[in-house]
């Protein structure tokens, strides 16, 4: 079972105790002590850790991301999730290239001969948390538009952060023009859902662009592709991802300064 400390509570009648303990056990020489000593140590380290851990909150990670390479964010996810992140080459930036950050919320979509409107998706712009990314998974269908005008303004008008759909957008000359909302494609269609697709459930899991996506995970998107970071390992995927950046830039430095692309690949083992 997972305990968690109150830290700013514990923390300093930890370090008291450690105190005590310490001057007792110098004073003494008393081996039982030095062992309290080696307890409250790693009890203390724990508490710290856990600290970090619970300080980094889903806006920390967000923003962490947002400072990194898209390009560097898909290794990360092979190397820590051991599997591949980012989405098919085609679904791209259809509206503009801002670059979109944040945790998917999802929406299915499936066949249909019914004139239904796509409830799922209008609730879930309505319902879900400011800052969301929408993904829609419709199969790979390229010749209906998932998205549009309507659908763009209930996004801006709820702050989310863009969409992602594994199907076409449609209405871009409305979006461009009147809300400038970051929109990832599969394509471009004026083609309708209604009477052809139904939405069939909101956050469950769905394939966008081949990957599969859970509700949470995190969508990094930019002009270089779409990536998606599992939820439960975004935090690892954030710092290795940091580290390669940095790792990158000084061996771009190295490559100028020496003038040598096989010197600079040499000493960092990276490309």
């Amino acid at each position: 079972m997972r305990i968690s400390f109150p830290y700013p509570f514990v923390a300093p009648r930890l370090a008291d105790g450690l105190r005590r303990t310490r001057a007792y056990a110098a004073m003494t020489g008393d081996e039982t002590q030095r062992g309290r000593c080696t307890f409250y140590e790693a009890l203390n380290e724990r508490i710290k850790n856990e600290r970090k851990v619970i300080s980094m909150t889903i806006q920390d990670v967000v923003e962490g991301f947002r400072d990194v390479a898209t390009a560097s964010v898909a290794d990360a996810v092979d190397k820590i999730a051991g599997k591949r992140g980012y989405m098919s080459h085609d679904i791209k930036p259809r509206i503009n290239e801002k670059k979109v950050v944040g945790p998917a919320v999802t929406v299915l979509e499936g066949p249909t001969t019914e004139s239904l409107p796509p409830r799922h998706a209008l609730d879930l712009i309505d319902e879900a948390a400011a800052g969301s990314v929408f993904v829609i998974g419709i199969n790979g269908e390229h010749d209906v538009a998932v998205w549009g005008g309507l659908m763009t303004a209930g996004a801006v008008a709820n702050g989310h952060a863009g969409a992602v759909l594994d199907g076409g957008v449609r209405d871009l000359t409305e979006i461009r023009r009147d809300y400038d909302f970051p929109v990832y494609a599969r394509s471009v269609s004026p083609g309708t859902t209604i009477g052809r697709f139904k939405t069939l459930a909101a956050n469950v899991p769905v394939i966008c662009g081949g990957i599969e996506v859970s509700p949470g995970d995190i969508i990094v998107a930019d002009i270089d592709g779409v990536v998606v970071v599992p939820r439960a390992q975004a935090e690892q995927v954030l710092k290795m991802a940091q580290e390669i950046d940095a790792r990158e830039l000084e061996q771009a430095r190295l490559i100028m300064e020496c003038k040598s692309l096989r010197q600079g690949l040499a000493k960092y083992g990276r490309i």
